[in-house]
């Protein structure tokens, strides 16, 4: 066993990983029956606000949120569900390791990524969240905890967990793989035009090319100006030391202005979370002036997250247009996954259709063979995600006509939406795209009684989710 770095935070022991999951099961066997259950964590990054009923019998799961062990040896890591990526980060990194992708925002759980999608630009070497996972203990909705791996009796349930968002069950606990890091990012940004940016992605997304890069990520900035940014590990600091973005400085904004930069692995891997990518700035936290009186430990994404929600809840700014003579606003939050040699007709078309900027392009690729079939992705084929979050004024009479278009665009360039936000697809059209006969197969096997929602019922807010 390896001694713990000095600057490690404080691991969880198995024993008191399982007394937590005892008690949660007591608490949860004490619900009456037919209760519908849901776990609670003190944060979301769910972009679904509201819905037709709120559940009120949420099980407090705040003794499911550490890490168990850090093998840099055996470059594994047991963590207890509900663990945010901040944490988990936290724990690893004085290990000289990291998991092998942390989607961008601190305060993502590993379950949540897992039973949804998470990303970052060490997709296009290692996947999505879920294929680094060994195992699962899972919580099943008739209150049973079972191991899941990718060739026991429960395999059906390890490829079908991902994308169900938690209507199969909850993980308690999962084991997965890290990779090594050294302390700094050496990162390039490279502008690149529109006509070439397929055949740079690919080019640079080749696993098979000598001291390739570890990161690859990109921005568009506006119509015709994207720029790909590039990272590497190093040893080095550079010539001036890494730089800081959690102050003044705004880290989507050095994009166009530093061809290269050096930033800590720490910072690096929270690089979009201080601002929430370009967010912030409708919140007027790039403002400098506001900046200067904006509290550093508020600069973050889950704190501009219940922002945007309590004006979703109580329609301040809808009010705010409406006042003004102004149209309402349409909120078009989303990411999609796009085949890379379909991403200029995407761009063509958003930039035409949609009208956002800035957005952010991320290249994936499974990490092996297996495929998951609640999100169909094709093994060996390169895919970018395109990610978008801001609002545009409603077309009259039609309030989601955007993000209807979107979820058009992408079926027709045979691409796939993440469905951590608004869903329009009719049920029809959802299990089309999200394969039902197979999600139907596994909802019979692991939750026979309809104690949680179904997934299109969850992610649409057509029931109670």
């Amino acid at each position: 066993m390896s001694v713990a770095p000095l600057d490690a935070p404080p691991l969880v022991s198995p024993a008191t990983h399982a007394a937590a999951v005892a008690d949660l099961l007591r608490r949860f066997r004490a619900l009456p029956a037919g209760t519908r259950m849901r776990l609670g964590k003190k944060s979301s990054n769910l972009f679904r606000f509201g819905g037709r009923e709120q559940i009120t019998d949420r099980l407090d799961t705040s003794d499911l949120t550490g890490v168990i062990s850090v093998d840099p040896v055996g470059l594994t890591a047991e963590v207890q569900g509900m663990t945010t990526y901040e944490d988990l980060v936290a724990a690893t990194l004085p290990y000289g390791v990291m998991p092998l992708v942390v989607p961008q925002l601190k305060t993502i759980t590993l379950g949540g990524a897992v039973t949804g999608l998470g990303i970052e630009s060490t997709s296009f070497r290692h996947g999505l969240p879920h294929e680094s996972v060994r195992e699962m203990d899972i919580l099943t909705a008739d209150g049973d905890v079972i191991t899941v791996t990718p060739d026991n009796e429960h395999a059906d349930l390890y490829r079908g967990f991902p994308n169900s968002y938690g209507t199969l069950g909850y993980a308690l606990r999962l084991v997965i793989d890290v990779q090594p890091v050294k302390p700094y990012v050496r990162i390039e940004h490279h502008r690149v035009d529109t006509a070439d940016l397929e055949k740079q992605i690919t080019q640079v997304c080749d696993l098979d090319v000598a001291d390739g890069p570890d990161f690859v990520d990109a921005s568009v900035l506006a119509e015709g100006e994207q720029y790909l940014t590039l990272g590497w590990f190093t040893d080095e600091p550079g010539p001036a030391g890494p730089s800081d973005y959690t102050g003044q400085k705004i880290f989507w904004r050095s994009i166009d202005r530093l061809p290269t930069d050096v930033l800590t692995v720490h910072d690096y891997i929270w690089r979009w979370d201080t601002d929430w990518f370009w967010c912030s700035r409708a919140l007027g936290a790039q403002n400098p002036v506001v900046r200067l009186f904006w509290p550093r430990r508020y600069r973050r994404s889950d704190v501009y997250r219940r922002l945007v929600s309590l004006d979703r809840r109580y329609r301040f700014s809808g009010r705010i247009r409406g006042l003004f003579g102004k149209p309402q606003e349409e909120l078009v939050v989303q990411d999609v996954e796009i085949p890379v040699e379909r991403l200029a007709e995407f761009l063509e078309a958003f930039h035409r259709d949609i009208g956002i900027a800035p957005f952010w392009l991320c290249p994936l690729r499974l990490r092996g063979q297996t495929t998951w079939p609640l999100y169909p992705m094709k093994a060996d084929e390169l895919y970018v995600n395109v990610g978008f979050w801001s609002s545009v004024e409603e077309v009259p009479g039609q309030p989601d006509a955007h993000n209807r278009r979107i979820e058009e665009l992408v079926a027709e360039l045979g691409g796939h939406k993440s469905l951590y936000s608004t869903v329009h697809y009719d049920e029809r059209e959802f299990w089309e795209h999200y394969n039902g006969p197979a999600y139907r197969a596994l909802k019979g096997r692991y939750d026979p009684h309809g104690r949680l929602p179904d997934l299109y019922t969850k992610v649409t807010g057509s029931g109670r989710a």
